[in-house]
C-alpha cells in the first residue's frame, strides 16, 4: 500500500500553553495490519481539554503521552483492513485514533458506532466521552435533586451544555456561567437553561447572587480558578461540586490555584469530588441508552464546532483555552 499516512507527534513538553512547535508534523507509508490488529481511516478527532495534561510528564489517571508518539486522540473512523476477530473491514469504530490520517494497531478499549442512528461527530459530543463526562459527573457524583439549583462552568463548551440539559431534564433549576452574549444567549434560548451569568461582562459573585437567591445545590466544575472561588460563597448546605476539570489552570507556568474559599465546605458541610469518565465504563450501556432517548425526544440537544483539515490540528486545538469553540470541538480529518 503507497498511501501515506500524516501524523502529529508529541516533540516536546510545553510549558504554558502549547505552540506549533510542540508539534511535529510527520509522513510515513501506511502498512498493513498484523494478527490483532486493524486499520483505520480516521474521519473525525474529538479535541478536549484533557489533552493538555495528557503532554505533562506527570502522575494522572492515564499515562502521558511519550516524546515522539503520536499525539492521543479519540476519534470515530472507518475500518479499511483488519486482521482481529472483532472488526470488520467497513466497520465504523470510536476509540482512541490519534492525531492522524490512518490508525494501525490493536483495538484497545475500540467499539462500533452506526452512522445510520446518528451523525459520526455525535459519536465524539453527546453520544461519546463528553456525554459520558456529563451524565456520570453530574448524576453519580453531583445527585441532583428536583428542585435544586445547578450551576455549571464552561456551560456553553462540550462537556458543561449536555450536563446542563440533563439539570434541567431532572427538574432542576440550572444556570450556566459562559463568556459572551452570543453563548449565554444559546443556553437560555436555545438549551431552556434558567439563567446565564456572563463572566466576560459582569462579576461573577454578583450575577449568582441575582440568578441563585437561595443558593448553589450543585456545582458542576469545568474551569476552577476564580469561578471556582466564587460559587464557593454561595453554596448551600450539604452542597455537591463535581470537579470535572479546571480549564483556567492548564497552561499555567506556576503552581495551580487552589480554591481560597474552601472552608465554606466546612460551614456548609459540603462535599467537593473529582471524577473520571473512565470509573463508569461498565455502566456506559445505561448512560447511552438514556441519551439516545432525551435525544429522540428533543430534550436534549446536541452542538458540535467542526473544523475542517489535520494540518490545523496545533491552532484549532487552541481553541480550547481562549474561549474560541462553541460547543464540542471536533476535527474534521477527511
Amino acid at each position: 500500500m503507497s498511501t501515506l499516512n500524516h501524523q502529529y507527534l508529541l516533540a516536546k513538553r510545553p510549558v504554558g500553553a502549547p505552540t506549533h512547535d510542540t508539534f511535529e508534523y510527520v509522513e510515513k507509508p501506511v502498512a498493513e495490519p498484523g494478527p490483532g490488529q486493524i486499520l483505520v481511516k480516521v474521519e473525525y478527532l474529538s479535541l478536549d481539554p484533557a489533552m493538555r495534561g495528557w503532554m505533562n510528564d506527570a502522575k494522572s489517571y492515564i499515562p502521558p503521552v511519550g516524546i515522539g508518539e503520536v499525539m492521543r486522540a479519540l476519534g470515530v473512523g472507518k475500518v479499511i483492513a483488519s486482521q482481529h476477530p472483532g472488526f470488520s473491514e467497513g466497520d465504523y469504530v470510536n476509540g482512541a485514533l490519534g492525531v492522524q490520517e490512518y490508525f494501525l494497531g490493536e483495538p484497545k478499549g475500540f467499539y462500533k458506532v452506526d452512522p445510520n442512528q446518528a451523525p459520526l461527530p455525535r459519536y465524539l459530543s453527546a453520544l461519546g466521552m463528553t456525554g459520558m463526562t456529563a451524565y456520570f459527573g453530574l448524576l453519580a457524583v453531583g445527585e441532583p435533586k428536583a428542585g435544586e439549583t445547578v450551576v455549571l462552568s464552561g456551560a456553553a463548551g462540550a462537556v458543561g451544555s449536555v450536563a446542563g440539559q440533563i439539570a434541567k431534564i431532572k427538574g432542576c433549576r440550572v444556570v450556566g456561567i459562559a463568556g459572551g452574549a452570543d453563548k449565554c444567549r444559546f443556553l437560555t434560548e436555545e438549551l431552556g437553561f434558567d439563567a446565564a451569568v456572563d463572566y466576560k461582562s459582569e462579576d461573577v459573585a454578583a450575577g449568582l447572587k441575582r440568578e441563585c437567591p437561595k443558593g448553589v445545590d450543585v456545582y458542576f466544575d469545568n474551569v476552577g480558578g476564580d469561578i471556582l472561588d466564587a460559587v464557593l460563597t454561595r453554596i448551600t448546605v450539604g452542597a455537591r461540586i463535581v470537579i470535572c476539570g479546571a480549564i483556567s489552570q492548564y497552561n499555567n507556568k506556576e503552581a495551580v490555584k487552589g480554591p481560597a474559599n474552601y472552608l465554606s465546605l466546612l460551614v456548609n458541610r459540603g462535599r467537593m469530588q473529582g471524577m473520571v469518565v473512565m470509573d463508569y465504563v461498565s455502566r456506559y450501556p445505561e448512560a447511552m441508552k438514556d441519551m439516545a432517548g432525551w435525544m429522540q425526544s428533543g430534550e436534549l440537544k446536541s452542538k458540535e464546532d467542526i473544523v475542517e483539515g489535520l494540518e490545523t490540528f496545533p491552532d484549532t486545538l487552541m481553541k480550547l483555552f481562549t474561549g474560541g469553540n462553541f460547543g464540542k470541538l471536533v476535527l474534521k480529518v477527511s
